[in-house]
């Protein structure tokens, strides 16, 4: 049994997040199918993370096992990035150890969100559109609240299946690019819409309702429900590393 590891990256306006899932197009999905078909056999490939409906990975990893050893990996990365629709892209695949696991290998994840600040019309579905006023310096400074705490309990989607909430974050920062506010975040994992849901609360801040401090609050409550909790529209990128 041989190991291959996948490189890709997608624009995830048209899915429902990378995993598969009943009656929902993912990312996952078509790549296991074309991949199966192109090798003649049923492939399940094994992602580094799971993405949200409508977030974009500018790198991503994976990983499948084959029976036989593929003679040429660059011939099937180029002949699987064909197959695929034009919204994913395979940049390259190579055999690994088997015991290099997409998911469990990986040491960190990073997203990065960005926010326009004036409209964007060839941007659209790539970033959250933003036009008044926001303290950038205020909503920087509530980035230092993200790292004494690992339990991220009310910025996780209700009712999911994960074992635990905690998570450790070892990043996080805001800058400012033209008329783009991009905020980055790494950590060991993430949880469902748990970027989405820290910066809402951070564009709370920027508005002046809320303190910087107000995000170690909320942390704190432990509760989804906690208000204030906001949920902007589309999260940029995501990279698995």
């Amino acid at each position: 049994m041989k190991r291959y590891l996948i490189h890709l990256a997608y624009n995830g306006k048209n899915y429902h997040g990378w995993q598969v899932q009943e009656n929902a197009h993912t990312v996952q999905a078509e790549v296991n199918e074309k991949i199966s078909l192109l090798l003649k056999s049923e492939i399940n490939v094994v992602g580094c993370g799971r993405t949200d409906t409508g977030v974009h990975a500018r790198d991503f990893y994976a990983h499948f096992d084959h029976e036989v050893p593929i003679p040429d990996p660059d011939e099937l990365a180029y002949r699987l990035d064909q197959f695929l629709p034009g919204d994913i892209a395979i940049w390259n695949v190579k055999e690994v150890s088997p015991d290099i696991h997409a998911r469990f290998s990986a040491v960190s994840r990073t997203y990065a969100y960005y926010i326009s600040t004036r409209k964007a019309p060839f941007l659209e579905g790539q970033c959250y559109v933003y036009t008044g006023p926001l303290n950038l310096g205020a909503m920087s400074s509530s980035c230092k609240y993200l790292f004494p705490y690992t339990d991220f309990t009310s910025f996780s989607k209700l009712h999911t299946q994960t074992a635990t909430n905690n998570c450790t974050v070892t990043r996080a920062s805001w800058e400012k690019e033209g008329g783009m506010l991009i905020f980055t975040i790494t950590a060991d994992r993430f949880l469902r819409n748990m970027v989405r849901a820290i910066v809402g609360s951070m564009i709370e801040i920027g508005k002046g309702k809320l303190k910087p401090d107000d995000l170690g609050h909320i942390i704190e409550a432990k509760d989804r429900s906690t208000e204030n909790i906001q949920r902007p529209q589309y999260t940029a990128a995501h990279s698995g590393a």
